[in-house]
């Protein structure tokens, strides 16, 4: 598959494949899709990383009261260990709100978006400087 410059194809065979200008437009909307899925893993870290930081909090809450800090180690417990990250929710909370709402969202209206302009197919401006470059 080509990509069509203007009504005219580049390369490929005989199967006119997406004007340049949509090749252009998918592969941004690609790169705003693929942009999320890194924020994603970005999420996962915090939820990973808080998590491991409450465990230590409960270490910290051992420590303090076995070096006879009753009162410092209540108010750690108190205002901080197993405390929301944000209003009501914990980490994993956060993750999931973001994967059922905005990432989901965004994958599904992407590949309608890549069906209706390219009959689905993915990385067309890559696929395109694959071929183009390709020396074997």
């Amino acid at each position: 598959m080509g990509v069509r410059e203007a009504g005219r194809e580049t390369g490929g065979g005989g199967d006119r494949g997406p004007d340049r200008a949509t090749v252009e437009a998918l592969g941004l909307l690609s790169e705003a899709f693929e942009t999320t899925q890194r924020a994603r893993g970005r999420l996962y870290d915090f939820h990973q990383l808080t998590g491991g930081a409450d465990r230590l909090l409960g270490e910290a809450v051992r420590a303090l009261r076995a070096a006879g800090h009753h009162e410092q180690a209540d108010l750690v417990e108190r205002e901080v260990q197993g405390a929301d990250v944000l209003p009501g929710m914990w980490t994993f909370e956060v993750v999931e709100a973001y994967e059922d709402g905005y990432h989901r969202r965004f994958a599904e209206v992407e590949e309608r978006v890549r069906r209706a302009l390219a009959g689905g197919r993915r990385h067309l401006a890559e696929a395109e400087m694959k071929r183009r470059r390709r020396t074997t």
